[in-house]
């Protein structure tokens, strides 16, 4: 999970960038990059850290042009070293940088065959470098001088034919302009907008619409499965779409938890949606208990992404909604957090409780999601110790039991609290009275009924059913050793020591 962007204006863009992945902030906190150019060189920016920590006024003054790309990091591939953070370079042709959302299935032997047979070097072990180096070489090999935008759209055809699993991008080519591209089945998010400038249009790609939002360009549509959009320097729109099997299979999670509710994707209201997923969850409670005939007092939120889900829950039960928990907003995202101990100790920081919404009453709590069950459990703790009587426990997404192999970096299946589990069990495990899971055929209906005409979605975390096929045991079993708290707290390790040794020589 990461947030791209590239525009095309007329005016110097490093502020439009900025404030773009301001916006995005929350698709990765880990890193951020941004790279201009002024149709001779490129000026780059990134690092580890928030938006706001990674650009100062002095990288902001140097970061001059009127066409860049930006990208917001949460790391799903490699490591959280800044060696990794996006946009990425190489040099031929022409001067390529490319920004990127997703994870390639296959990057282990795309990087082999760059190597033996591309005759090119991965530096580093990110997939966005490996999916770089296969655009580069594409585009390459059809050695135009100066490239046309059939050019483009068959550089674009070699990534689709080489290239599996998830991927959204942004290319900024120095002097050529600027290429986005999404993967044939739209797993993850990517949109583009214009607007008008005073000597003709001006064009942006995103990972969600709110960035064209605040900066003021009107969305066009998404990208759709397959396609290229390629926007040359002087503000020429050219699309197509480059693969030859496609099918619209967007990620279900973004819409659970990924995405800003004021975002639309695929046709879809990530707001509508969440709101309709609250309704299903009400639903499924009275036909546990006819007439309405259950005890529940209070419907309490957990914020912020179980709020819009818990809102229309609490009005279908005939139910006071309120809120219990006040979240202190500098604290990061659990979810994305490395370690363990870590994710738990900033759960207290995070939240803190209003006493008098829960004391002696019969609370139903509501997120969006369990993943690992630390967070929840400690809320519900957090809810006894004020006094509940009763701490009910309901989840707008069904049980997550399957890693996501797409670019979000979900944990190994033995770190999922209902990994193996009954509804009855995780509800145990967390310490909840009651544990209602969404069902999993209420959340498909929730986001398609904003879009009829999206063919599947991607529900792998929840059915285990991989969109792209190309998914084994071996694979799962590779990934999980590679995601497993203990080996990212071993890399993390190893760059800290790394760090170290350029200090030192920085020094000598």
């Amino acid at each position: 999970m990461c947030g791209i962007i590239g525009i095309v204006s007329q005016n110097p863009v490093n502020q439009q960038i900025y404030d773009a992945l301001t916006v995005l902030q929350h698709r990765g906190q880990d890193a951020a990059g941004m790279v201009t150019s002024d149709g001779r060189k490129l000026h780059l920016r990134k690092g580890n850290g928030l938006v706001r920590d990674v650009f100062h006024q002095q990288h902001m003054v140097r970061l001059v042009g009127n066409i860049g790309i930006g990208h917001v990091r949460y790391p799903t591939a490699g490591s959280s070293s800044s060696a990794e953070a996006q946009p990425m370079y190489v040099n031929s042709p022409y001067g390529i940088t490319l920004a990127h959302n997703g994870n390639l299935t296959n990057a282990d032997s795309l990087q082999a065959d760059l190597f033996r047979e591309d005759l090119r070097h991965v530096n580093t072990g990110s997939d966005s470098e490996v999916l770089l180096n296969v655009f580069a070489h594409e585009l390459q090999q059809l050695r135009a001088y100066e490239p046309e935008p059939q050019d483009i759209f068959a550089a674009v055809r070699g990534v689709h034919r080489r290239c599996k699993g998830a991927y959204a991008a942004v290319a900024m080519i120095i002097g050529v302009g600027i290429v986005g591209f999404r993967d044939p089945f739209g797993i993850r998010p990517l949109v583009f907008g214009k607007r008008a400038g005073s000597d003709g249009d001006e064009y942006m790609i995103a990972s969600e619409s709110v960035a064209l939002d605040i900066l003021g360009f009107e969305l066009i549509r998404d990208v759709a499965p397959g396609e290229c959009i390629y926007v040359t320097n002087d503000g020429q729109l050219h699309t197509q779409v480059c693969a030859e099997q496609t099918q619209l299979s967007p990620c279900i999670f973004e819409y659970v938890y990924l995405s800003r509710p004021d975002s639309i994707m695929d046709q879809v209201s990530v707001y509508k949606c969440r709101l309709r997923m609250g309704e299903y969850l009400a639903q499924q409670i009275l036909e546990r208990f006819p007439r309405e005939q259950h005890d529940i007092d209070v419907v309490i939120p957990i914020p912020d992404t179980g709020r819009t889900a818990a809102l229309p829950l609490a009005h279908q039960l005939n139910v006071k909604y309120r809120e219990g928990f006040i979240k202190n907003r500098y604290i990061g995202r659990t979810f994305i957090m490395p370690g363990q101990s870590q994710r738990q100790h900033s759960v207290r920081q995070k939240l803190n409780v209003i006493e008098l919404e829960f004391k002696g009453k019969n609370v139903l709590l509501v997120d969006d999601s369990i993943v690992r069950g630390t967070t929840i459990k400690q809320i519900i703790q957090m809810a006894r110790e004020a006094g509940a009587r009763n701490v009910y426990m309901a989840s707008a997404a069904p049980a997550v039991r399957y890693p996501n192999v797409y670019g979000i970096d979900m944990p190994t299946p033995n770190e999922f609290v209902a990994y193996n589990r009954t509804e009855a069990q995780v509800a145990k495990l967390i310490g909840a009275d009651m544990l209602i899971y969404q069902r999993i055929d209420d959340l498909i209906m929730s986001a398609r009924e904003g879009n009829s005409d999206i063919a599947a979605f991607d529900c792998s975390v929840f059915d285990g059913k991989y969109v792209t096929g190309d998914i084994d045991d071996s694979y799962l079993e590779r990934l999980s050793l590679h995601r497993s708290d203990e080996m990212k707290q071993r890399r993390d390790a190893e760059i800290s020591n790394d760090s170290t040794v350029i200090e030192l020589h920085n020094h000598a």
